[in-house]
């Protein structure tokens, strides 16, 4: 039975690398219909297509076209395979879904600031923007998502406020992968905006072998839903995240009311 929709809080349900090919018609259906009852609004965090091919993003509409909720997606690098992301941004946004990129919008009172982002380590272990062109071009690759992610949080004007990524912006959530190709798998220069601005949620896919939870140093949670994680760490649940946040108005009518 699906749960009934909440008058105090909204609840989101995430998920990523799904991967979609070709032949996935009809794989995904059961999936977004369960995050349809069970949530308000969809969050896709990239590896929508396993070639970023345009076929494969129509098999992706028609997948997502029986659901009625709120769809919100930032792709991934699988998108960008075949050298035309814009068909699959195309495709998705005459469904009716947000693709963000540097950009964000709001639900029901939450904003979501989104973009893929990129490689290139975390910590002390982060690439160094020196020595050749291609190297220097790669670093300021993952420069130019931070600062996309940036202006993206600074255009949401709400209380509530989540991100929404493909590459990881901290490397708790990639615990579990293999320590050589964790500069493949996000950046800490991700993780800079979400310090400067006030946060609820971070989710991002593409570790499929990392960790569920973790935090940003100034303790917000990140939170890898990639599909492949979230059906081996929860059996028997559906792989999708749900998360909830309390609604404006009733979160203000619970501060206002006489103790």
């Amino acid at each position: 039975m699906p749960n009934p929709k909440s008058s105090s809080h909204i609840r989101f349900a995430a998920v990523g690398d799904i991967h979609v090919q070709k032949d996935s018609a009809g794989t995904l259906r059961s999936l977004f219909a369960q995050a349809a009852d069970e949530a308000d609004a969809l969050l896709l965090c990239g590896d929508l297509t396993d070639y970023g091919t345009a076929e494969e993003a129509r098999v992706l509409v028609e997948e997502l076209g029986a659901i009625h909720i709120p769809i919100v997606a930032v792709l991934g690098n699988h998108d960008y395979e075949s050298g035309t992301p814009e068909a699959v941004t195309g495709a998705l946004m005459h469904a009716g879904v947000r693709v963000l990129d540097g950009s964000a919008c709001e639900i029901e009172g939450v904003g979501i600031a989104g973009v893929k982002g990129f490689a290139g380590g975390f910590g002390r272990g982060s690439l160094g923007a020196w020595g050749e062109p291609a190297i220097k071009l790669f670093v300021q690759e993952a420069l130019n998502e931070a600062m996309k992610l940036e202006s993206a949080l600074a255009k949401l004007r709400t209380r509530r406020r989540i991100a929404l990524l493909h590459y990881a912006p901290i490397a708790g959530t990639v615990q579990g992968e293999p320590v050589e190709i964790f500069p493949f798998l996000g950046s800490s220069r991700l993780e800079e905006p979400l310090l400067r601005y006030p946060m609820d949620a971070v989710f991002h896919g593409h570790a499929h072998r990392g960790t569920l939870e973790a935090r940003t140093i100034n303790g917000v949670p990140v939170y890898n839903v990639a599909k492949p994680l979230l059906q081996r760490s929860r059996p028997g649940v559906p792989p999708f995240f749900l998360y909830e946040l309390p609604r404006e108005a009733a979160q203000e009518a619970s501060a206002s009311a006489p103790e």
